[in-house]
């Protein structure tokens, strides 16, 4: 199901999206102007899925990545800067713009909730699987928008291999 749902994507699948914050727009260096403007600077998840051409366009490119490389210090980070905004810039129009990775960031805080043997239950799946989100999957309406989920801790992995065959449904 996963494998069939990548390839048969007309889009990679890379958040990216302008965030008016210190976690944002507040990383951008004026430094990188004018080939990086701050209206095209992105943020994104650093969990994201590229097409081959666009995995392709972005370890090929050297332009971006030398000026994110000098400029991109220090609380700023490649995967969750450098990527969404290259997408933003040059491949925008393949971009589906979402993840495909559930996260839980309810807490609050610099990093999203983590979860361990205790919390995973029946339900605790079921309501992430059937969570209420609609998204856009080749021009149509899904309730199918992630594939994955983290954060999960080590004590998470016997409770979550004993679901396999009931929830996960392999």
């Amino acid at each position: 199901m996963v494998y069939n749902y990548l390839m048969n994507s007309v889009h990679s699948f890379v958040d990216s999206f302008d965030e008016n914050t210190p976690q944002g727009r507040g990383r951008y260096s004026r430094h990188m102007f004018p080939d990086i403007r701050l209206y095209q600077w992105r943020k994104g998840s650093q969990w994201f899925e590229a097409s081959r051409k666009l995995a392709v366009g972005l370890v090929a490119e050297t332009k971006f990545y030398v000026i994110f490389k000098k400029y991109c210090l220090p609380s700023c980070y490649p995967d969750e800067h450098y990527i969404p905004t290259y997408v933003n810039m040059f491949y925008g129009e393949v971009n589906a713009n979402r993840s495909v990775t559930w996260v839980d960031w309810s807490r609050g805080g610099p990093h999203p909730a983590t979860y361990g043997g205790s919390d995973i239950t029946t339900g605790f799946i079921r309501a992430i699987r059937d969570n209420g989100t609609f998204c856009m999957y080749n021009s149509n309406p899904t309730t199918v928008c992630f594939l994955f989920a983290r954060k999960f801790a080590p004590s998470a992995l016997q409770p979550l291999l004993n679901l396999t065959s009931t929830v996960l449904e392999f």
